[in-house]
């Protein structure tokens, strides 16, 4: 259950900030890499493709020039997530990037990858997998990837099904490399509690949708702030793949979000052709109730470390009355 120690060390929070389609971009990137956690984008948001070269440097300088100006700050890597589909058709050039620049840790989804392990692998990098069941997590593992994304209930965007508590109990009876859960982690609280249950890191992405450096609509933002868990909708209608949306967000594009018809997963479009129903229809996981207003980056994570430290006194602390001594 270690991490990397280059990983490790390059931690300040045991949290990886989520690439969120449209959301995430070098500006929410960099914030959260100076935050000390892991920041994160999808290829496909650079776009035309050609930008994920600037992208990639953009990023590059920043944390360098910060690291530079403070050395004993704690800086973490970045990453890019790469979609693994046929609808995808950047995929090779999207990689070519990567490799090039020697991303440090790309994040596959969808299917397991394949050639392009080894030169990643060849270069340092690490590859993180987003899995949703075991069989998934068992490929991905023979793809002989770095570590396990498990995605479960609550998720924002695409999710699984599974319980977390049944979903890492099961990944551990076979599985001692790093884990990182996912599912409507939006407190520091919730960090701590994946932890307890042998997750590694968190994966955190609706919690930063509603900060300053998030490339999201201020009415999105708005609309996470003044949402609960009732206003989560799980559907695949979207994109043919099952996920969580805000149902006011649905509801304002003229759909009834209690009678979405079924869709087919194999018809899935990734390409900025088909970015439309990302940019009407807003994904977030089931915390987003936890989340009471727009702030910069550096407070959310500034909060997320505070509210870690009070869960990890309260459970550590004297014992309260009426619990073993």
């Amino acid at each position: 259950m270690a991490l990397p120690d280059r990983l490790k060390k390059s931690l300040a929070f045991p949290a990886i900030g989520s690439p969120m389609f449209i959301v995430s971009t070098p500006d929410l990137v960099v914030a959260q890499c100076l935050g000390g956690i892991v920041g994160s984008f999808p290829a496909l948001n650079a776009r035309p493709a050609g930008q994920l070269d600037a992208w990639i440097e953009r990023i590059k300088t920043a944390l360098a020039r910060a690291k530079a100006e403070d050395p004993s700050r704690v800086i973490a890597p970045f990453a890019v997530n790469q979609i693994i589909h046929a609808s995808n058709d950047r995929l090779l050039l999207d990689l070519e990037s990567c490799i090039r620049h020697e991303v440090p840790i790309i994040i596959t989804s969808l299917r397991a990858p394949g050639e392009e392990v080894k030169a990643i692998h060849a270069y340092g990098g690490l590859i993180f997998h987003d899995v949703t069941t075991i069989r998934h997590a068992k490929k991905a593992l023979e793809a002989e990837v770095d570590g396990l994304i498990l995605v479960c209930a609550g998720a924002g965007g695409h999710a699984g099904t599974l319980s977390p508590f049944a979903f890492v109990s099961e990944i551990r009876r076979f599985y001692d490399g790093p884990v990182i859960l996912s599912g409507a982690m939006t407190s520091g609280a919730a960090v701590l509690a994946a932890q307890a249950m042998g997750a590694d890191l968190a994966y955190m992405g609706t919690r930063f949708i509603a900060t300053t450096e998030a490339n999201a609509a201020e009415n999105y933002k708005r609309m996470v702030v003044e949402s609960s868990v009732a206003d989560v909708v799980y559907t695949p209608f979207f994109t043919g793949v099952p996920g969580n949306y805000l149902k006011p967000s649905i509801l304002a594009a003229g759909l009834d979000a209690d009678a979405l018809p079924e869709a087919d997963k194999d018809q899935m479009q990734f390409s900025s052709n088909h970015a439309k129903p990302w940019k009407d229809i807003w994904g977030a996981g089931q915390g987003v109730g936890n989340i009471d207003a727009v702030l910069p980056t550096a407070e959310v994570i500034a909060r997320l470390k505070t509210e870690y430290a009070q869960a990890r006194d309260h459970l550590c602390g004297p014992s309260r009355e009426g619990w073993p001594q």
